[in-house]
């Protein structure tokens, strides 16, 4: 398979161009399109089929569900079967952007596309092209991050050609992503609404809308037979091919402890890389040292993380060792995946308290 690339000026978006695309979906094929968070990988969210061809392309899990996006908030009454008060609330708030409802599917959505729940989870992205490509596409697209399983989602196109050449038929590029992690995913099913994947859109949000919410830990026994609710739940995510280990701590003692580490690494002809800030990576002494931003600039870490990890993987670095970012508003979605990426792989020093 040939797969063509499509640049587009976010700006000035052609009409043309976006009816092609949507051609592609309504034929039966597969587009990888920019959103706001990471590109997606997407199909008809209406065909089994379709949902059959992302599972394979991506060599994902066929029980780890797919979010269905739409361009408009009435699409919502065809694919579920009710629509909680608390949707509206946050729809009104949060949509279009980087939030991800789950409801109770209706008969129209395949349980191909819902990992085989009865549960759909869908969002509407803020992004132009997304928003016009799910228009002409028939309003209801299926789409996952457009990588291989397992790796780190793409923040750019390169990132999906390099994954996705030769597998799908049209690659949008619309340039870098503006939030570089995945939407927030929040259960309306449940007594109490419940995130299942932290994001942009953050708890401290979320409660100020919704007042009282709950957070689920995220699964990590790989052995369990449980099927996950939404994307990112079970499976190890986000992951470079080296060996990623976070360390957590105090600024000084961490830097310490990672030259520490590189050291022995090294010595057994690992080839070793360090994730840290702008105000530490003069301090570490790695093959590849890269910095994700300022320490206080959370947008920086997120936009980053992942083009970081992918350039890594261009560089065969077989050891990796990662500071931690416990920020402020997306600190918890940032450590959630990078732990994803490192297999759960921490390292916590003592720390005066």
């Amino acid at each position: 398979m040939i797969t063509k690339l499509m640049c587009v000026n976010v700006t000035a978006i052609s009409k043309e161009d976006m009816i092609e695309a949507g051609n592609v979906i309504k034929a039966g094929g597969l587009v990888a399109f920019p959103t706001e968070t990471v590109y997606g990988l997407g199909g008809n969210a209406l065909s089994k089929d379709s949902s059959k061809k992302i599972y394979a392309a991506k060599g994902r899990p066929s029980d780890n569900p797919l979010i269905v996006h739409i361009s408009q908030w009435e699409s919502i009454h065809a694919i579920v079967t009710k629509i909680p008060e608390n949707a509206k609330k946050l729809a009104d708030a949060f949509w279009p952007g980087p939030l991800t409802m789950i409801f109770e599917k209706s008969q129209l959505v395949p349980f191909e596309t819902t990992g085989g729940l009865s549960t759909v989870a869908i969002r509407m992205p803020n992004h132009p092209v997304a928003l016009a490509f799910i228009e002409e596409a028939g309003g209801y697209i299926a789409a996952p991050s457009a990588n291989t399983s397992g790796k780190p989602s793409p923040t750019l196109a390169s990132h999906v050609v390099e994954d996705m050449n030769g597998k799908i038929e049209l690659i949008i590029d619309g340039g870098l992503v503006g939030i570089g992690l995945e939407s927030t995913i929040i259960d309306l099913t449940s007594p109490v609404p419940t995130i299942l994947r932290p994001g942009f859109v953050t708890e401290k949000m979320l409660c100020k809308v919704l007042g009282e919410i709950e957070s689920e830990r995220t699964m990590k026994d790989k052995e369990t037979k449980q099927a996950p609710k939404a994307p990112g739940m079970k499976y190890k995510h986000y992951a470079p091919k080296g060996e990623l280990t976070i360390v957590e701590g105090n600024a000084e003692e961490v830097i310490t402890k990672i030259n520490e580490l590189t050291k022995i690494a090294k010595k057994n002809d690992e080839k070793v890389g360090v994730i840290g800030t702008d105000e530490t990576v003069e301090k570490y002494v790695a093959d590849s040292i890269k910095s994700v931003g300022k320490r206080q600039d959370e947008a920086a870490i997120a936009r980053h993380l992942y083009g970081i990890l992918r350039d890594f993987d261009k560089e065969n670095v077989s050891i990796i060792y990662s500071e931690s970012f416990q920020t402020v508003g997306m600190g918890q979605a940032i450590m959630n995946r990078l732990l994803k990426a490192a297999a759960y792989k921490l390292i916590s020093l003592n720390v005066d308290e």
